[in-house]
């Protein structure tokens, strides 16, 4: 059986509530993008049941949501399904869509937040060292080198990084301008060995694949493109394939790594919140705990009443 056509009433106002985020809101397009994904399921709800998009209250909603339950969707997919569902009856309601907004309502699950996975400065020091060791001189091999480095050295998102043009390299301050969620800019320092390899991408491998069409773009796929995540994450994995005694490295470890060992050598708080592009300190915190971790384990060690 076919699924109930979605009413085209409400595909019109989805459509306008993700111009909505992108335009007014300056929403990434990979948060408009997750937005819009768990909002069709809502709409598709509604359709299956019989609801108008005038008729959505929160009773439809703790339906949808307890069906996504049902299913087998964990407590961070229902937290985001209940944020976008407030989002959008918000915007509803402040377009006459809506007579009332159930938003408010709508209690929402709390997240679990595991402690992020992170390497330790030794098995950072020895993904980096075998990155830097191979003396391939390749285009591929130079960006490759220059991604890891500026990723652990910087904590930058992937999508940070890849957003990056030539001009947003400071060569004198030795610092990056990158713009993160929200369109919001900052200035992150970057480390010698980072910069070198940011340099040597630059004179070396980048002139190789720029085309006219490559723009400002500072890192660009074989065709001359601007990178995209994908292929960083890519990069990633294949320069340093696993540390020693971890799982396999990613762009998002490297970033957990990065503020972890900051913290750990003494940068506080509010720094690692500014270079990390955190908007709420809350979203830094997570890290302390694994320096306390840290921090816990050398105190037994060391205490003799530990």
């Amino acid at each position: 059986m076919s699924a109930p056509l979605v009413d085209p009433a409400a595909e019109a106002a989805l459509a306008d509530f993700g111009r909505h985020l992108s335009a007014e809101l300056g929403r990434s397009p990979h948060t408009v993008r997750a937005y819009l994904g768990d909002l069709r399921g809502l709409l598709g709800h509604l359709a299956e049941r019989g609801v108008a998009l005038a008729e959505l209250d929160v009773t439809v909603l703790r339906g949808w949501l307890a069906r996504l339950h049902e299913g087998g969707a964990g407590r961070a997919t229902l937290a985001r399904r209940v944020t976008a569902a407030r989002v959008f009856t918000g915007y509803l309601h402040r377009t006459g869509r809506l007579t009332q907004d159930p938003g408010p309502l709508l209690a929402s699950p709390k997240a679990h937040r595991a402690l992020p996975a992170v390497l330790d400065e030794r098995q950072a020091g020895a993904v980096l060292d075998r990155a830097a060791a191979d003396d391939d001189a390749s285009p591929t091999a130079l960006r490759q080198r220059a991604v890891v480095e500026v990723l652990y050295a910087t904590g930058i998102r992937v999508a940070e990084l890849c957003g990056l043009d030539v001009d947003d390299v400071d060569h004198e301050r030795r610092t990056l301008r990158v713009r993160g969620k929200g369109d919001r800019e900052r200035a992150v320092p970057v480390g010698a060995p980072a910069m070198a390899a940011l340099l040597r991408w630059l004179r070396d491998g980048r002139p190789h694949w720029a085309t006219p069409a490559s723009g400002a773009a500072l890192f660009l796929g074989a065709r001359g493109g601007r990178l995209g995540t994908r292929t960083a994450r890519r990069d990633v994995r294949t320069r340093t394939g696993a540390a020693d005694g971890a799982a396999a490295v990613s762009p998002h470890a490297l970033r957990h790594s990065a503020a972890t060992h900051l913290l750990n050598g003494g940068a506080d708080l509010r720094s690692v919140q500014e270079i990390l592009g955190h908007a709420s300190l809350s979203s830094t915190q997570i890290y302390t705990h694994v320096s306390i971790d840290r921090l816990t384990a050398a105190y037994n060690q060391a205490h003799p009443r530990a």
